[in-house]
């Protein structure tokens, strides 16, 4: 793969139409200097960051080809909007809003961008991390269950490849009581996400918002139908090594080289999913397991 050297633009802001959204939905993107037929990730970051966060996974993948686009959802922390926010409550419904919007208006942001002519918009993923992974599930396939097990309404989204749940939720039955008052919708069935994916944990990752373990983090995997890849990252917890940005707060395992171990593997995936080049993902996996340590599993 590709190091950081290779020459990358972003631009910001750039508005998207988002027809009864109280606030603008801006996105950043962020892009490869040269190249044509480029392929497009839309990443939807985790609680209470933004367009300008998760940097050093966002350019090492424009440095790999991807034309990568960011929204900032309601609940960012540049916001405002708390629990006790009357649209609190459907903040994870608007957020699935953002990512279609930003799917309705692809050409448009594209040419706003300067990128006419240079993207390859049949060539499109969903990449999530933590609350954003969920969002992706749901376009991936994944319903939220309400409290009495009953599936709610289903978001898939037709025409998407498939995508990458980075630290994504698991299942309802085990949160804790804060959890279950404020986060109500963290809930996914997992069952009906057919759309291929990769699904990546970290080998140390503890939920403050669930009485289980690491294992919280394997359901997207383990409970939803093939073709899925995991990838447990070895000493990985929440932030998997800083993948929100350099020295933030919130990471709890300081280390640059599991943020590029992730950057490249959701690269390698993608570019094969994709149809960027041919056996991108087997190499970079036997790679990970020899030389990282890291596990890995297929459903095919």
């Amino acid at each position: 793969m590709p190091d950081i050297t290779p020459r990358i633009i972003a631009i910001k802001p750039l508005v998207v139409p988002s027809p009864g959204r109280e606030v603008e939905l801006h996105v950043k993107v962020t892009s490869p200097h040269g190249g044509h037929d480029l392929p497009v990730i839309v990443f939807s970051h985790g609680n209470a960051w933004s367009m300008d966060g998760y940097e050093p996974l966002v350019d090492r993948w424009a440095a790999a080809g991807f034309v990568v686009i960011q929204p900032t959802h309601l609940d960012s922390r540049r916001l405002g909007i708390g629990f006790g926010d009357p649209r609190h409550p459907s903040i994870w419904r608007t957020r699935i809003a953002d990512l279609d919007a930003v799917l309705d208006h692809l050409v448009e942001i594209v040419v706003d961008a300067g990128l006419a002519g240079r993207v390859d918009l049949d060539r499109v993923a969903l990449v999530g991390h933590s609350w954003g992974a969920q969002t992706v599930g749901t376009l991936l396939g994944a319903r939220v269950l309400d409290a009495a097990g009953t599936p709610g309404e289903d978001f898939a989204r037709p025409g998407i490849r498939g995508g990458v749940l980075i630290a994504a939720t698991g299942t309802g039955d085990s949160l804790v009581p804060f959890a279950e008052e404020h986060l109500p919708f963290m809930r996914p069935d997992y069952s009906t996400m057919t759309a291929p994916a990769l699904v990546i944990a970290g080998e140390k990752d503890q939920s403050k918002m669930s009485t289980r373990g690491p294992d919280w983090f394997l359901d997207a995997y383990e409970l939803s139908p093939s073709p899925k890849n995991l990838l447990v990252v070895p000493g990985g917890e929440h932030t998997l090594g800083g993948i929100a940005g350099e020295a933030v707060s919130e990471t709890t395992d300081p280390d640059p080289a599991r943020v590029e171990l992730v950057a490249d593997a959701v690269s390698a995936y993608l570019r094969d999913l994709l149809g960027t080049t041919d056996g991108a993902w087997d190499s970079l996996s036997r790679d990970l397991q020899d030389r990282h340590g890291a596990r890995l599993e297929r459903k095919n």
